[in-house]
């Protein structure tokens, strides 16, 4: 299946600044790659190179099989990009808007009434089209700068920030659609929050003085240490033991922090802790792992 962006050797330079050095990656139909980075680190470049508002130094961008610099009318026309501040018109209703959005992005007149009604209905803004954007809540603009972004049925949109400063229920909404609109395109994501990561996306970026120092699935980050409560009489020696198991660090009589190699998976933990007999009150993945593997590339921590 070929990747709907396709980024290799991506080089900016601003002087004698470098940006970006040598940045590859793919983004993959039906993914939601969540894109990291302190400030400075060049996810902002990057963003900008991917939907054609900045050119690279040297380097090539194929989005959905077009080239971005010899056919970049094609290449933009598969990009939907909604930037951490909406571009919206308060003054406008959503209706007008989502109508002047889609006239934009040259919707036959004959089909922009009901690419409004469909983009409204998959955003969940059927009942505030006739709203003045000024007047609806910060978790409703987000939804409107979503729609604008996927109007044109885009194979790639490019989120910068989508959750940022919304209410827990708002959060939950918004990471909802995204994990909807992935079933037909690819997703790009630019966050600072850990935990919107491990919700939503299937494999992480992590870029750090412009380039790229991590890349892996979300699923092996959060697999790779499990937090478990045993039983108050258990003797868990024997969890050093078990296969696929690293090392065990106890973090008091019954709690235990497990490092994991290999293919093994949560599931095979817990299969075989009750097998041996043990009591198992609880395991978890370790949240924390993603934040260390951040603060040890980033920072050159190198303690877990």
């Amino acid at each position: 299946m070929a990747a709907l962006i396709h980024i290799s050797n991506i080089t900016r330079r601003y002087g004698d600044l470098c940006a970006l050095d040598d940045v590859s990656f793919e983004l993959q139909p039906g993914e939601v790659l969540g894109f990291l980075g302190p400030n400075g680190a060049g996810k902002s470049t990057a963003m900008q190179i991917i939907c054609g508002t900045l050119s690279p130094t040297s380097g090539q961008v194929i989005i959905n099989g077009a080239d971005l610099q010899s056919d970049p009318i094609t290449a933009k026309g598969h990009i939907g990009y909604l930037p951490e501040t909406p571009p919206l018109y308060p003054d406008m209703r959503v209706d007008e808007y989502l109508t002047f959005c889609a006239r934009l992005r040259k919707i036959a007149r004959s089909q922009v009434a009901l690419s409004v009604e469909k983009t409204k209905q998959r955003c969940g803004l059927a009942q505030v089209g006739s709203r003045v954007i000024a007047n609806l809540s910060k978790g409703y603009k987000q939804r409107v700068g979503i729609a604008q972004a996927i109007i044109h049925n885009p194979r790639v949109i490019v989120l910068d920030e989508p959750t940022s400063g919304l209410d827990p229920n708002q959060i939950q909404e918004i990471r909802d659609l995204i994990k909807t609109l992935s079933q037909e395109c690819g997703i790009l994501i630019s966050t600072h929050i850990m935990s919107e990561v491990r919700a939503i996306c299937d494999r992480v970026l992590i870029l750090h003085q412009g380039r790229l120092v991590y890349t892996g699935p979300v699923t092996t980050v959060k697999d790779s240490a499990l937090l478990i409560t045993l039983g108050q009489e258990s003797k868990w020696d024997y969890l050093a033991q078990l296969p696929g198991v690293s090392h065990v660090e106890p973090i008091d009589q019954q709690r235990f922090r497990l490092t994991l190699s290999g293919s093994t998976s949560a599931a095979d933990i817990a299969q075989a802790i009750v097998a041996h007999g043990d009591k198992l009150y609880e395991l978890r993945p370790d949240q924390g792992n993603l934040e260390q593997i951040f603060s040890q590339l980033t920072l050159g921590e190198t303690n877990p």
